[in-house]
């Protein structure tokens, strides 16, 4: 049985996502299956830790720090979840051979068929797995705006990742093309059926990115965040509208939340997504007073101090280029301001 979001989380869900339940059979979580023991943990050392965070709820530890040799790319999380009748894994990992590790805990876990593995946006770290999961015979999900922002970008991605990593660590990896694409619209019909209630959000509006997605898995509370939220990490905002963007999180906010599965960083609880969207404001707020007060371009990465998140991965790089995107942006929407009034 469909049923939408909005009437699960409450007044003004539904004008902003498309939600999805997956067949409503009794599902609580004593029922899920039990993956035999010692499956957190299995994965040889070099290689990413895979942990059940609840039950039928598998992580796929994304590594910290940045993409490079030491890293070998596998920096976002991806993971599985196990219904009674079938898994979806959501996001694939860097690379083929990335892929193929998921693909491999997966079958240790369970003998249930994977019905399909969903990419929640398009980023190199999440995506290049999926090459491993098609040759499986497994169909790739995605957003058809996020989809059409890969096969655009992701060519010149997996390039610069061959080279940085190396041919042989990229072996197999390609710009996958998804087998099945949805929209906002009819995101409610684009989950398969694994015998477990899930939700596939979809915002109505650019958000992070385009063609944003994510998983609420009803059962244990959880949700696979994608590129809407990051844990201890900098935010990008290179694709993102803001606006768009605190629509998307303070729609999240009204979900009852137990735990987050962020695109990077470790699992959060609920409060994670005000965290987020307080770092947006805070840089926002920074950027605007900046440019009124006249600063060049060229200072602005390093007059936009946040020490309240000066902890988080990647504040000496992803925050000052945040910095100053943001404020090209304030830029340009004030000289077409004065524009229109001809000052």
């Amino acid at each position: 049985m469909l049923r939408a979001l909005g009437a699960f989380a409450g007044v003004g869900v539904a004008s902003l996502w498309a939600g999805c339940a997956a067949p409503t059979a009794a599902h609580e979580s004593g029922g899920l299956p039990v993956p035999p023991s010692g499956v957190s943990g299995f994965a040889p050392a070099g290689t990413r830790r895979i942990e059940q965070i609840a039950p039928g709820v598998y992580l796929q530890h994304g590594l910290r720090g940045e993409i490079g040799p030491d890293t070998l790319g596998r920096t976002g999380n991806a993971g599985f979840i196990v219904g009674a009748s079938g898994v979806l894994a959501i996001n694939s990992g860097g690379s083929h051979r990335d892929g193929q590790a998921l693909l491999a805990a997966i079958t240790r876990s369970t003998a249930l068929p994977l019905r399909g593995v969903l990419l929640t946006h398009a980023m190199q770290e999440f995506i290049f797995g999926a090459s491993a999961f098609q040759a499986a015979g497994v169909p790739v999900l995605m957003h058809h705006d996020a989809a059409r922002l890969m096969a655009a970008r992701c060519e010149g991605c997996l390039k610069t990742l061959q080279r940085v990593l190396g041919a042989d660590e990229m072996a197999g990896s390609r710009v996958p093309r998804a087998d099945i694409t949805f929209t906002a619209a009819d995101a409610a019909r684009a989950l398969p059926d694994i015998g477990r209630p899930l939700r596939l959000l979809a915002p109505a509006a650019i958000a992070a990115s385009p063609g944003d997605s994510a998983v609420f898995d009803d059962s244990s509370a959880t949700l696979f965040a994608g590129a809407l939220l990051d844990a201890d990490t900098i935010p990008d905002v290179q694709d993102a509208d803001l606006a768009g963007w605190h629509a998307a999180l303070a729609a999240l906010a009204r979900l009852p939340l137990r735990r987050i599965v962020p695109g990077h960083g470790p699992v959060a609880g609920a409060g994670l997504v005000a965290s987020v969207d307080s770092y947006l404001r805070q840089l926002e707020q920074r950027t605007a007073a900046l440019l009124q007060a006249g600063t060049a371009l060229s200072e602005v990465a390093d007059a936009v101090d946040l020490p309240a998140f000066a902890h988080w991965q990647r504040y000496d790089s992803t925050h000052r280029r945040n910095a100053s995107i943001v404020f090209l942006r304030q830029e340009r929407a004030l000289m077409l301001k004065d524009a229109r009034h001809g000052t």
